[in-house]
């Protein structure tokens, strides 16, 4: 008999350090859109991601509340329902993927990537490529008048 056997991994932490674990990996996967983390904790971020999607994608005020409990923060619960959710909204589930990637020097651990199926862009992103873009065409300008002498 298995009793009081849990589905899930332990990661040598108690509960709440592995609420909290789960909780920053998720954060960083909304804000960011891609983590690098090891296999593991990725495969169970992948889970807590796919069940809070469940809730963003209907995005009632009910739901909304229970993403800011398990997130704790209103910013990033905003966030997945009202930018990301829409864009998985014919998708049923599987909204992240995880991609095996090199092993860590120092333990040799699995390293992963956890990222969303659909790529996230982001506007400020896409303001700063703009800006960089216009600052290296000023710079290329000015090196070519400064080399008159050539």
């Amino acid at each position: 008999m298995r009793h009081k056997v849990k589905k899930g991994r332990k990661f040598n932490r108690d509960l709440g350090q592995r609420r909290a674990l789960l909780r920053g990996l998720a954060i960083n996967l909304i804000e960011y859109g891609v983590i690098e983390t090891t296999i593991y904790k990725a495969k169970d971020t992948r889970q807590f991601v796919d069940k809070l999607m469940k809730f963003a994608r209907k995005g009632n005020l009910n739901d909304r509340r229970v993403l800011i409990s398990r997130l704790g923060s209103s910013v990033y619960a905003g966030k997945l329902v009202d930018e990301i959710a829409p864009k998985f909204k014919n998708r049923v589930s599987g909204f992240t993927s995880v991609q095996r990637t090199s092993k860590r020097n120092g333990d040799n651990a699995q390293m992963a990537f956890v990222k969303w199926v659909t790529p996230l862009k982001n506007k400020k992103d896409e303001e700063v490529k703009e800006t960089k873009t216009v600052k290296t065409e000023k710079t290329k300008t000015k090196n070519t008048k400064n080399k008159s002498w050539m």
